[in-house]
């Protein structure tokens, strides 16, 4: 392993949850009577945190936001009952290189107690030393997540590597100046990744453990 610490995105990246995010994104915007979005635009926003992502998605029902932000929550909780499973092969991946001894750490747009509760119910909170959620910093693509990781663990940017399934990731990992490979397990397609400066793209994490094991990465979508 070539970097000394790995940033993970949460959803779509380690867990499947970008079909019950866009779902209930459309059940908010139902119940309180605005357009309701196509699953492409619903996922292109995950990533974000929720305020951003609803005036984002919704530009147009300003005086809807902060209903829908609220929507959003009750029906994640409440309305949707889509299931969230690990992608297969996460929890082992993880395992396995915190007893490599790489840090690990997560940058998510999820709120803090969002993310407490998915270590809650997978039981992976233990794997990651450090996290930042949009309760502690400022939304993707800014990089201010990751800098605040590096700054935390005294890590410098060439050796640093995040790993993420949207455009938000890939872009807030360039302006932070690291490294960043991307699942297409997620939110954005195969297509769209490719115009990211991603080093390479995983469709899943056998493939991201022998690309990592091999260090034969190269960057090959980045002009």
């Amino acid at each position: 392993m070539q970097y000394k610490l790995v940033i993970f995105d949460w959803d779509g990246t380690i867990m499947d949850s970008v079909p019950k995010i866009v779902n209930t994104l459309k059940l908010a915007a139902k119940s309180v009577g605005v357009t309701v979005p196509s699953d492409e635009r619903a996922a292109a926003i995950i990533g974000l945190s929720l305020d951003t992502a609803v005036a984002t998605l919704f530009p147009h029902d300003n005086e809807h936001w902060p209903s829908l932000a609220q929507a959003y929550q009750h029906q994640y909780k409440y309305g949707d009952n889509t299931e969230t499973p690990l992608f297969d092969g996460a929890q082992d991946y993880l395992r396995s290189l915190k007893a490599q001894g790489v840090l690990l750490a997560v940058a998510t747009g999820k709120g803090r107690a969002g993310l407490e509760n998915m270590f809650a119910k997978t039981g992976l909170g233990d794997c990651f030393v450090t996290t930042r959620t949009a309760d502690d910093a400022k939304s993707k693509p800014n990089p201010d997540m990751i800098q605040q990781i590096l700054a935390e663990l005294d890590v410098e940017p060439q050796d640093a590597l995040m790993i993420g399934d949207s455009l938000l990731d890939m872009k807030m990992a360039y302006n932070a100046g690291i490294d960043a490979i991307a699942m297409s397990c997620g939110a954005a397609s195969i297509a769209q990744l490719e115009q990211s400066c991603a080093l390479t793209i995983c469709e899943d994490y056998a493939q991201l453990a022998l690309r990592l094991q091999a260090q034969n990465i190269e960057t090959v979508f980045c002009e």
